[in-house]
Order: structure tokens, then C-alpha cells, then sequence
């Protein structure tokens, strides 16, 4: 039997989904807007920053990004076409290939940085009190970890 959410439930899960869909929107075009990527380009240039040498393997970034591999290939692609990105085979499996941060990705991440931190600060982390915020933090992390755990179909 179903059990359906109540009417608190419901106005919870509707403010989540506006909320979390709005700030995405909102961060997307700010960062169009402002340095002409988007937001999933943001996150890949980060995660391949984050790398010791701004590379990774295209599996290994899909996973990371939460993406599926014909989607990230996709992106790849056009932020290969913009200069952002460059594929690199992958020496020890011929099946494999790198996705490499290129010094015109690199200026971009660090361009549009401290304009994404301040969007982020703006409209989520400055409205909500630091307990707020700590919560929300846990509850998504607790969600995800829930996800993650889930096989994929």
C-alpha cells in the first residue's frame, strides 16, 4: 500500500525540488552570463582541478560528476570544441582516454570562481542560519549515501 506524504510532507518535498532546481538554474546562468560555461562545465573543470595533474579518466569523471558516460562525452566534446578540455589516450588501455584541463580551462575555472562562490554564498548558504545550513548539509549527505547505494538499473 502506498503511503502517501501528508500535507507537510508534500509542502518539504515541493520547496526542495523548486529550491534545489531554481539555485541550479540561477548558478547555470550566472555562470553563462558572466564567463559563457554552464554549470555542469564548472564541475568538471573543478573535479579536473582538483586532480594533481588536472586530468582524469572519463569513467573515473562520469562517476564523479554523477553523469552518465554518453552525456559527459557529449560535454566533453563541446568543451573540447571551446578549448576548455583535451582528450588524451590512455597509454596503458586503448579503450580508455583522459579528459585534461587545458590552460585556457584553467583561466576559465579560476575566472569564474570567485563569481560562483558568491552566487552560491547569496542564494543558499547566507539564507540560512549556520545550523540551517549545517542540517542541510546532513540531510543531503545522508540522502546521497542512501542513493550510492542503490545498484543502478
Amino acid at each position: 500500500m502506498t503511503r502517501w506524504l501528508t500535507e507537510e510532507e508534500q509542502k518539504s518535498w515541493r520547496a526542495w525540488l523548486a529550491a534545489s532546481l531554481l539555485l541550479n538554474d540561477r548558478l547555470s546562468r550566472e555562470l553563462q552570463e558572466r564567463h559563457g560555461i554552464t554549470i555542469a562545465d564548472y564541475e568538471i573543470l573543478v573535479r579536473l582541478s582538483e586532480q594533481p595533474d588536472r586530468r582524469m579518466r572519463m569513467s573515473e569523471l562520469a562517476t564523479a560528476t554523477l553523469s552518465s558516460r554518453s552525456r559527459l562525452s557529449h560535454q566533453i566534446d563541446r568543451m573540447e570544441k571551446g578549448g576548455l578540455i583535451e582528450r588524451q589516450e590512455c597509454a596503458d588501455d586503448r579503450r580508455g582516454s583522459f579528459a585534461a584541463l587545458t590552460p585556457q580551462g584553467w583561466d576559465a575555472l579560476v575566472a569564474a570562481a570567485p563569481d560562483h562562490v558568491d552566487g552560491v554564498r547569496a542564494h543558499l548558504v547566507d539564507q540560512l542560519s549556520a545550523r540551517d545550513f549545517a542540517a542541510l548539509g546532513k540531510a543531503c549527505q545522508h540522502v546521497a549515501d542512501h542513493l550510492h547505494t542503490i545498484p543502478s538499473a
